[in-house]
């Protein structure tokens, strides 16, 4: 039985990979600061990369490892404070957590590291965005650069992949649970007028998507997590009201008023962002959810 680490596996991404995992027979060790008792194949190790403090003993029986801890980017207004949190939770977190395990951890494989489609900032017109395209210069294309060069210190010594993630669709929590919570209500917001392109992906795929680049030694580098359809946002609206009980009317908000609810973090609400999942359906991985019609009604129990 292999061993994998997961960091922010308590996190919403972090429990379906657990739980696909357990699963298909592996053994999990969740590192983080709030330890739990042992249960069903998964126990708990202590890390806090800001004290530079980890369990050496869990690193020991790592196999493989998935890292996808970091300071959620839509949790809280974007003052100075919090988007230094943001950079740094991913930075320090992802250097401090590969030099250890190039330390300590002899028998790990493969290091699975999450990055953002935030990498590649607005559309600017023609293609999609593919894994060669440069990252943007704004404050989420920067960050994800640098969370992405900060575990280049294992390159060339254990297998090292980096999924970059699109709009996570899930019940438990992230965007789709905002967008589906006014519709319960009647209503259905289309931000900005909803004609921006949103890149896309059902949770299950992504946990089935790491899990895949965990298991097949072909797979190595960037890969795009966004499913083959990309949508407008109205669309998503549209298939998330087709697919609720009742009815709900459609309400545009304009952008003057997301700015000042949000601030500068509006930008990310509005803006259009096609990323191409080519790559990674030419590397063999099958999405099991490639409509957003098909993957809202899963979510909502119209399957």
């Amino acid at each position: 039985m292999k061993t994998i680490g997961i960091t922010g596996g308590t996190g919403l991404v972090g429990r379906v990979i657990t739980r696909l995992l357990v699963n298909k027979g592996y053994r999990v060790i969740i590192f983080t600061r709030h330890l739990r008792p042992e249960s069903d194949g998964v126990s708990y190790a202590y890390w806090d990369a800001n004290k530079q403090d980890i369990s050496i003993a869990a690193l020991q029986q790592l196999d493989g490892i998935i890292h996808l801890a970091g300071e959620g980017v839509a949790d809280k207004r974007w003052t100075p404070q919090r988007k230094l949190q943001i950079l740094e939770s991913r930075t320090i977190g992802t250097s401090f957590i590969t030099n250890k395990i190039l330390q300590h951890a002899p028998n790990c494989r493969v290091f699975v590291g999450a990055s953002a489609i935030g990498y590649y900032g607005a559309d600017k017109g023609g293609r999609p965005f593919t894994e060669t395209d440069n990252h943007s210069t704004d404050f989420l294309g920067s960050t994800c650069k640098a969370w992405e060069e900060a575990s280049e210190s294992i390159e060339g010594k254990i297998r090292r992949v980096l999924i970059r993630i699109g709009i996570v669709l899930s019940t438990e929590g992230g965007a789709f649970k905002e967008f589906a919570k006014p519709v319960k209500f009647g209503v259905a917001p289309l931000l900005g007028g909803g004609k921006q392109t949103v890149s896309w992906i059902h949770i299950e795929d992504l946990a089935a998507l790491f899990v895949y680049a965990l298991e097949n030694e072909m797979i190595q580098g960037v890969y795009n997590g966004v499913a083959p359809v990309p949508v407008a946002q109205s669309q998503l609206m549209y298939s998330i009201r087709k697919n609720s009980m009742g009815i709900s009317v459609p309400i545009p908000v304009p952008a003057f008023v997301l700015k000042i609810m949000l601030g500068e973090m509006s930008i990310e609400v509005l803006k259009s962002a096609t990323v191409s999942s080519n790559k990674t359906e030419q590397a063999g991985f099958q999405f099991q959810y490639t409509t957003i019609n098909k993957a809202v009604a899963a979510l909502l129990g119209n399957a």
